[in-house]
This record gives C-alpha cells, structure tokens and sequence, in this order.
C-alpha cells in the first residue's frame, strides 16, 4: 500500500520515557489508530530513548521489531485499558549536560542528541510523539530547539509532546494521566491500613510517591480518610530549622525538622487518645520531603540520569515511623506500635481508571490534531474543562535560558489544599502536662 502525505506527514514515531503510569496504552493508541486511520505509518519506539541515543548507521543499527515496531491496527486495537507500557519505556536522557542554549552548539555536548535526530532521519521519520514527564518535555524542547542549529535545507522532524506523570506536578494541564489511578490505588491500600490500625491500636506512616510536590499525598489523604497529611507544601517555620550549608560556608539553609515533625505526629496521636479514647491513626507523608532532610540523610543517595534523588531509597515512612515510636515512648513511658509503609511503584500499572483511559484517550487524538490539523511543531497537547483540546508552545513551559521546567506545586491556601486540612484532624489544642513536654498523659485518662 502506499503510505500518504498528510500535512507533511508520512511517518510518524512514538515514544514514551520515564515512569510507567496507568492509561499509558489508551495514549499511545489513540494517537497510533489516528494515524493508521489515515493511511500513515506509525513507528513504536522500544524503551524510551534508550536505543535511539547509541544508534549509529554501522555499528549500532535500530532493527524492526528489537528496536521499534511499526504498530499495525491489530496491535492498537482493544488495548486502551490494558496494563503496562505497550512499547516499554527507560529514563535514558539525551539531553543531559546540555543546560543552555549556548551548549547546543557545542558538538560534544549533542553527541547523543545528534544520535537521536540521525535515527529519525534515516528512519525516514517525519514527526515525533513524545510522551512523558517534565524530564521528556525539556527533552523533546532540545531536540527541537537542536533542530534550529542546523543547516536550512536540514530536514526537520516535528515534535509535539503528551504530559505524563502520576505525580500531577506539571504546569499547562489540569491534571495528567495516571493521577487519579495512582490515588484511587493508594487511597484504598491507606483504608486497608486503617482497618489493620483499628485491629491492633495502632498507626501507620504513609509515604506516598510524588516527587518534588504533594498532589498525589494530599489526594490519598482525602480519598483515604487519612488523619494528617503532610507534603512539602506545608514545611514553613514551625516544621523547618536553619542550619550551616556545607557547600557555601558563612551561608544558612532551611531543612525539615525531624523532631518537630515527630512532635507533631505524637501530638495527633495524643490528641486521638485524649479526645475520644481512639488509639489507632494514618499519617500520610509525601515523598518529597526527604529532599529537605539535612544532607547526612542524603549522602549516600543515587541519583538518577536526570539528576533527581532516588527518593525512594530513603524511605521516609519508616524513618519518621522508628522516631516517632521513640518518642512517644519519651514523652509517656509507654510504648505504641508505629509502622512505616511505602506506596507508589504498585500503582504506575495499576488498572487504569476511566477517567485516565479517556483523558489519555483525548491527549492520544490531540496529538494527531496538533500535527495534522493544526500543523504544529513544538507544543505540548493539553486539556482543559470538559476535555477541550488546546495547545501550549514549549517555550510558555520551559525556561529559554536554562532549558528547566518548573514544577507545578500544591498551591498553599488553595481550595485543593484546604479541603485536606478541613478534613483532617487538628493538633493545636494539645494540654502541655511537663517541661518540654507536650499532651496529657493518655493513661490518665
């Protein structure tokens, strides 16, 4: 068969980078079957960017079916609920050491890149649908923006970009793909604890993954019916402490306050205990926090191609789960069994929920949009209302001079925000009953 020209278009390639996240199969074939449907090829690339960032035309050549698959209607078809990455993914990162637009010039610093954009090439790709997180957007903005340093008669691949991450952490859209899933899983594991809580009298530590922001920590929490949440967002002056910055001597930084976090667990469990004699609780933590441990906690912590800290090596739960069991043991002479946990991976390939399904869905068919419709080179798809598509320009996301995303937090004082402190439990009518000491002693009771 002849494959067509539409708008440009004859080949188009996709590929997903970064975590798994639920509703990755409703994106990827949405956005295949749209162009299948128009008589055009579409190429699947395998694990991210993983093969096209060492490919070169002899010595590491990309092969049909090891290194991509071209996906026919019977590969796209009935998948939008299935678990998984249908095409695989990896965080490789071909941009990385290029920090500046500067660095583009630089043939040393685009070696990879160079790679990326000679596979497309030879592979006669016309357009690239990149999908995934904040990481793959400052990606796809560098293969774009390396596009622009080459010769005018260069043949220009057109990127545009899906946003995916189950941390919802991404300016440009509402909320991404995977979000819901991730939550409604955890929410209901955190109830499951709840229940194993209210057997045994005692609590439970939550860490939940998130990244940098508390979105999916503050959703479980609500979801949940947690008794206290706590992300990054709510580390202000009374749960922080300025300490010497071993990289810049005279300077002070701001790090959380593990023992006033532990105060503040032990003083909602006293609370539980004096109120209404309930001696089992759920605190959820986000993850993000361990970033603001003190850096002894942080030494020997890998981080990833992209540089972020394998925050889940640290595990928070327990951490704050061992200190807080002491402590309560401190103030009261007694002992309380204290558990930390630690969800997240369980979750990125989790059945999808049908809102995740039809948002992916949507982002899927706009990307077929953008590029044949619209004619667009350089954007990220988004959603916004009831599913309305729209369109947003790399360069609105991410910064031109240092070629960063900016992560979208919970905003503090926000409606979102606020219904999660209307829902849980308050620990500011705490008796002080010693020296240094806070809460009645529960056994008076």
């Amino acid at each position: 068969m002849n494959v067509r020209n539409v708008n440009g278009i004859q080949r188009v390639a996709i590929i997903f980078a970064g975590g798994p996240a639920p509703g990755a199969n409703a994106v990827i074939s949405s956005a295949a079957i749209s162009f299948v449907d128009q008589g055009l090829d579409v190429i699947g690339f395998l694990h991210g960017y993983e093969n096209l960032q060492n490919y070169h035309p002899v010595t590491h050549r990309l092969l049909p079916d090891v290194h991509y698959r071209k996906l026919e209607r019977r590969d796209i078809q009935g998948v939008r609920n299935a678990r998984g990455i249908m095409i695989g993914t990896s965080r490789a990162n071909p941009g990385k050491g290029i920090d500046s637009p500067a660095d583009l010039l630089e043939p040393s610093k685009t070696v990879l890149l160079r790679n990326v954009y000679n596979a497309l090439v030879d592979l006669r790709i016309d357009a690239l649908i990149s999908i995934g997180g904040d990481d793959t957007l400052k990606t796809g903005n560098k293969l774009f923006l390396y596009q622009q340093t080459l010769p005018a008669n260069a043949k220009r691949v057109r990127i545009v970009h899906l946003p995916k991450t189950i941390d919802n952490d991404y300016s440009g859209i509402d909320f991404t793909f995977g979000f819901f899933t991730a939550v409604d899983w955890m929410a209901k594991e955190v109830q499951n604890l709840r229940a194993d809580a209210i057997a045994n009298g005692s609590y439970f530590i939550v860490e939940t993954m998130g990244r940098k922001a508390s979105w999916i920590s503050y959703g479980v929490a609500i979801a949940g019916e947690a008794h206290l949440v706590l992300g990054v967002e709510d580390v202000d002056d009374s749960l922080s402490t300025l300490i010497p910055d071993p990289e810049n001597p005279g300077e002070k930084v701001r790090f959380l306050d593990l023992m006033r976090l532990t105060d503040l667990i032990v003083d909602l469990i006293v609370k539980r205990e004096q109120r209404d004699n309930i001696h089992y609780g759920i605190v959820v933590l986000a993850e993000g926090l361990a970033e603001l441990l003190p850096p002894t906690y942080l030494s020997d912590v890998s981080r990833d191609d992209h540089g972020h800290l394998s925050l889940g090596k640290i595990d928070l739960g327990k951490l704050v789960a061992r200190l807080v069991k002491n402590r309560y043991s401190e103030r009261f002479g007694r002992s309380k069994k204290v558990t930390g946990v630690q969800f997240g991976y369980e979750s990125r390939c989790a059945p999808a929920h049908a809102f995740d399904v039809i948002l992916g869905s949507q982002l899927g068919i706009g990307a077929f949009r953008a590029l044949v419709e619209e004619g667009l080179d350089g954007y990220m798809v988004s959603v916004h209302g009831q599913l309305d598509l729209h369109y947003v320009p790399f360069s609105d996301l991410v910064n031109s001079e240092t070629l960063k995303t900016e992560i979208r937090f919970v905003e503090r004082g926000s409606d979102f925000h606020r219904l999660a402190r209307f829902l849980e439990e308050r620990t500011d009518d705490i008796v002080e009953w010693g020296p240094g000491q806070r809460g009645e002693d529960p056994s008076n009771i």
